[in-house]
């Protein structure tokens, strides 16, 4: 396998999910530097992403949300097969701009890793549900979100 130390710029795809022992996983859709002279079907490149750095951690379970634009810094191997998604053993993680935040208009289901949110432009309440459909909780408001979650998982053990 060849690893090369760098740093990736791109755009967070989902929101983080917790890995095994206190990692987070989460994947940079990563667009092509020269993109005013690539083709329109060009694909994006998916790198999936992985730190256990407490810090950096934190950070992408507390404070990221899908769209961010980051740099990630770190080793990178390559993909055991074509195809496959490069993997970055994230060491250093930079912010360089914020997603939007939307405007819920209706109601909207969104996926936080192993869980289902159900955000409603009426209220702040954000019911919680494991992919499963397990009932978690009440969130008070969008930002309780990632508490009621990590609550659960130290209830249950981890297991959405």
């Amino acid at each position: 396998m060849n690893t090369q130390h760098c740093a990736v710029d791109g755009w967070v795809d989902a929101m983080p999910a917790r890995g095994p022992r206190g990692t987070v996983t989460f994947d940079l859709v990563v667009r092509p530097a020269d993109i005013d002279t690539v083709d329109d079907d060009t694909p994006d490149t998916v790198v999936t992403c992985t730190s256990g750095d407490p810090r950096i951690t934190n950070e992408l379970l507390h404070g990221i949300q899908p769209g961010d634009l980051l740099r990630a810094t770190g080793t990178l191997l390559q993909p055991p097969r074509p195809g496959a998604p490069a993997r970055l053993t994230v060491d250093a993680l930079e912010v360089l701009d914020t997603a939007l935040v939307p405007v819920l208009r209706e109601m909207v289901l969104d996926r936080y890793g192993d869980y289902i949110v159900i955000f409603d432009g009426d209220t702040d309440a954000v019911p919680v549900f494991t992919a499963h459909g397990q009932w978690v909780g009440l969130a008070d408001n969008p930002d309780a979100i990632a508490t009621l979650i990590e609550i659960h998982e130290r209830v249950t053990g981890g297991d959405a």
